[in-house]
C-alpha cells in the first residue's frame, strides 16, 4: 500500500471513531433525564468535535479530499442498538453503561488502528494519542453514572 494510501485509511480511522462517538452522543442525549449527566455527554460530544476537527485540518493541509464520515448503514445501526437499548431503561445506570460500551469499544479500535499503521504519521499519531487519552479520561467520568439507578 502506498503511503498516500496509508496515510488516508489511518486518517480515515480515526475520524470515524469521532464521528461514531458524536452520533452515539447526538442519539442517546435525548433519552437522557439527568442535567449532571447531560452535561458530561455534552462536554464529551465538545471534545471529539474539537478532535474531528483537527482530522478535518489535517486532510485539508494534506490535500486529502477522501476523507468520509460512516456510512448510512453503520449510522443506521448504531441508532437502532441504542433506541432499543434505552426502550425500556433510561436510567443513568443504564445510559452510562452505553456510553461505556461505545468508549471501551473506541479505544480497542484506536489501539489496533495505531498498531496497524506505525510510521505513518506523526501528526496522526498525535491526534490518536490525544483521541486516546481523552476516551480514558470519558471512562473515568462515566464510570460514577454506574451507581445511579435512577
Amino acid at each position: 500500500m502506498e503511503n498516500n494510501e496509508k496515510l488516508n485509511v489511518y486518517l480515515n480511522a480515526i475520524y470515524q471513531n469521532t464521528k461514531t462517538a458524536i452520533q452515539s452522543i447526538e442519539d442517546i442525549l435525548p433519552k437522557c433525564e439527568d442535567e449532571e449527566l447531560k452535561s458530561e455527554l455534552a462536554r464529551e460530544e465538545d471534545g471529539y468535535n474539537v478532535i474531528s476537527k483537527e482530522c478535518e485540518a489535517f486532510a485539508k493541509a494534506e490535500k486529502i479530499e477522501e476523507i468520509k464520515d460512516n456510512n448510512w448503514f453503520e449510522k443506521a445501526k448504531l441508532w437502532s442498538s441504542i433506541n432499543m437499548s434505552t426502550m425500556m431503561d433510561k436510567s443513568n445506570r443504564k445510559i452510562s453503561e452505553l456510553m461505556l460500551l461505545g468508549t471501551f469499544m473506541g479505544i480497542i479500535t484506536l489501539i489496533k488502528d495505531k498498531y496497524d499503521h506505525q510510521n505513518v504519521s506523526k501528526e496522526l499519531d498525535e491526534i490518536a494519542e490525544k483521541l486516546h487519552n481523552f476516551e480514558k479520561d470519558n471512562l473515568e467520568r462515566l464510570i460514577p453514572f454506574l451507581n445511579n439507578k435512577e
